[in-house]
This record gives structure tokens, C-alpha cells and sequence, in this order.
């Protein structure tokens, strides 16, 4: 039983040893201990600190990135649009001055025919009016050769001539 119940001797070394120890330790290792904890803990604050500044700094980055993605977003689509408004024009543009140049050619091409044509008809009468000039010229030399033939024409054209 000596073992369960110290002998006064043993408890008051023990005593004496452990308020030693504990004086010691106050006196040398207690403040650097308290002090380095305390740091411990400042660091740990300043990191907790540092940390919430870096999410809110995210936050508003990605916010930001959010908003400028938008606004990239709608200008391209105003880009876009504009874009296809220019296309349209530029295609009507080309769509009437094609329809322009299409009548002016056509109306060109008509006035061109009609020119033409008066051109063949006035060619085709000088012609058809030189032939009968020749042939009535060949007729009468040959009907009028004769004197007798030369009054009964002037008789017969004499009566055709009306009377008022």
C-alpha cells in the first residue's frame, strides 16, 4: 500500500519541485509562451481579415467581370444589328440601281429598235420608190413611144381629172 498513499517526505519534494518548476516557467518561459500565442492569434486574425478582403474583392470582380461581359454582350449585338442594317441597305441600294440600269438599258435597247426600224422603213420606201419611179419610167417610155399611144394617155388623164 505504500504505493497508493505518498509519504509526506515524497509529496513536499514533489511539492517543492513542481512550485520550482512553476517558478521557473513563469518567470522565463510564461511571457514568450503568452506572447507567441498572442501572435499566433493576431496572425490568425489578420488571415481570417485578409481572407473576407480577398472574397469581397472577388465579389466585386466578378461582378464587374458580370457587368462588362453585358455590356460586351450588348455591343455586339448593337454591332450585330447595325451590322445587318448596313447589309440590308447595301443590298436594296444594289437591288434598285441593278432595276435603274436594267429600265435605262431596256429603254436604251427600245429607242435603240425604234431608231433602227424608222431607219429600215425610210430605207425600204427610198428603195421601193426608186423602183417604182424606174419601173413607171420604163412603162411610160414604152407606152408613150408611140404619138397615138401619148394623147390617148393625155385624154384618158384629162377625164380623170374632177370637174367642181
Amino acid at each position: 500500500m505504500s504505493l497508493v498513499t505518498p509519504d509526506i517526505g515524497l509529496v513536499f519534494w514533489m511539492l517543492v519541485t513542481f512550485l520550482t518548476v512553476l517558478f521557473i516557467l513563469k518567470k522565463f518561459a510564461w511571457k514568450p509562451i503568452m506572447n507567441m500565442l498572442q501572435e499566433r492569434e493576431d496572425s490568425i486574425e489578420k488571415a481570417l481579415k485578409s481572407a473576407d478582403k480577398a472574397r469581397e474583392s472577388m465579389e466585386k470582380l466578378k461582378a464587374d467581370n458580370e457587368r462588362i461581359l453585358s455590356e460586351a454582350l450588348k455591343e455586339r449585338e448593337k454591332i450585330f444589328r447595325e451590322a445587318q442594317e448596313v447589309k440590308e441597305k447595301i443590298v436594296r441600294e444594289a437591288r434598285e440601281q441593278a432595276g435603274r440600269e436594267k429600265d435605262k438599258i431596256i429603254n436604251d435597247a427600245r429607242l435603240s429598235i425604234e431608231a433602227e426600224k424608222n431607219m429600215a422603213i425610210r430605207e425600204m420606201r427610198n428603195v421601193a420608190a426608186e423602183l417604182s419611179v424606174s419601173v413607171a419610167e420604163k412603162i411610160l417610155r414604152r407606152e408613150l413611144s408611140a404619138e397615138q399611144k401619148q394623147k390617148e394617155m393625155l385624154n384618158q388623164l384629162i377625164n380623170e381629172i374632177p370637174v367642181n
